[in-house]
């Protein structure tokens, strides 16, 4: 299976890339910055240089003719401010289904973040409040789509813990921590399964083997 990633240099991208070409698939990460693409190589995966920020969909689409599918998993990350939570975490998805649909690449696994289900509570800091609608708009963007077979990941508290390989992952699982390790893991089952496709799932730490609590999860 080829599978492209976009925030292909992402803590958690580059797990998954080494995942998954690991277990032999062929595996492409979108990144920003050229100098980013040596750690991609180190994992495994091929750099694609394209800023989703400023790319058109058919910029994108050229990216992802050859995919089997497609995992959104970029973010604006640590010290940006509302703006860019609005045009990566948000526009950049929407941007990025567009061009999937758009190549005929219907897998389509998004991580998203817990809470983005709510409007978040009064006193949340504004920065993070801009984070968690502009995943929100993406999710429903995205869920939304009769040309995806879409998965949405909700990852609780995100750490940097060796992983455990034990999860728990369900449409609602209550609050958690889970290690960045167990959250690449969940992907690339899930990418695997196609039964999960059209399901909103929570994940945190837990004690279900990831493998096992996936195929719970999917339907038949």
């Amino acid at each position: 299976m080829r599978i492209v990633i976009a925030g292909g240099h992402g803590q958690i991208a580059l797990r998954l890339e080494r995942l998954l070409a690991g277990r032999g698939d062929e595996v492409a990460g979108i990144i920003r910055r050229p100098e980013q693409a040596g750690d991609l190589l180190a994992a495994g995966a091929e750099p694609v240089v394209c800023d989703l920020e400023s790319a058109s969909v058919e910029d994108v689409v050229r990216h992802l003719e050859s995919a089997d599918a497609a995992v959104f998993a970029a973010g604006a990350g640590p010290g940006s401010g509302i703006e860019r939570k609005d045009s990566v975490d948000r526009a950049a998805a929407s941007l990025f289904a567009d061009a999937a649909e758009a190549a005929g690449v219907r897998r389509f696994v998004v991580v998203s973040s817990m809470g983005a289900d709510r409007e978040p509570p009064e006193g949340t800091d504004p920065v993070f409040a801009a984070y968690l609608r502009a995943k929100a708009a993406a999710d429903a963007d995205v869920m939304a789509r009769a040309g995806l077979d879409w998965t949405i990941l909700r990852p609780g508290s995100l750490t940097d813990e060796p992983g455990t390989g034990l999860v728990t992952l369900a449409e609602s699982t209550g609050r958690g921590a889970v290690p960045r390790d167990d959250v690449a893991a969940a992907l690339a089952a899930l990418l695997a399964e196609p039964g999960t496709a059209g399901l909103t799932l929570e994940l945190v730490g837990g004690d279900t083997p990831v493998e096992k609590a996936v195929r719970d999860v999917a339907r038949g």
